[in-house]
C-alpha cells in the first residue's frame, strides 16, 4: 500500500512550521546545506509538472522521519553538589575572634 502524500501546507502543519519555512528547508536540502538540530539532514519529496515546477508533495512517512529528527531528547546532567560552607574568609589573614590579653 503506497504511503499517503501530503501537500506542502499539510506537511508544514504537521511539523508545526510555516509553509515558507518548509520551502526554505527543502531548498537547503536540495543543495546539501540543511542542518536539523546541528546535523546534516535531507528531506525527500516529490514535485510534479513537465519541468519539475509543479506542486510539492511529501510522503507521510518522510514527515514522520523529519518530525522524529526534530524531537528533543534531554540528556540528564549529573547533579552538582553545592560547595560546603567553610569558615574561611578570602582576604582575611589573621585569626578571627577576640584578642587575648
Amino acid at each position: 500500500m503506497p504511503d499517503q502524500l501530503l501537500t506542502a501546507r499539510d506537511s508544514a502543519a504537521v511539523l508545526g512550521i510555516s509553509v515558507l519555512t518548509l520551502y526554505n528547508w527543502l531548498s537547503q536540502s536540495d543543495v546539501g546545506e540543511f542542518l536539523l538540530r546541528g546535523q546534516p539532514f535531507t528531506i525527500n519529496y516529490l514535485q510534479g509538472g513537465a519541468l519539475g515546477q509543479g506542486r510539492i508533495q511529501i510522503e507521510a512517512s518522510e514527515i514522520e522521519r523529519v518530525k522524529d529528527a526534530m524531537r528533543v531528547r534531554p540528556q540528564p546532567q549529573p547533579r552538582r553538589r553545592l560547595p560546603s560552607r567553610t569558615r574561611q574568609y578570602p582576604g582575611i589573614t589573621v585569626p578571627l575572634g577576640r584578642p587575648e590579653d
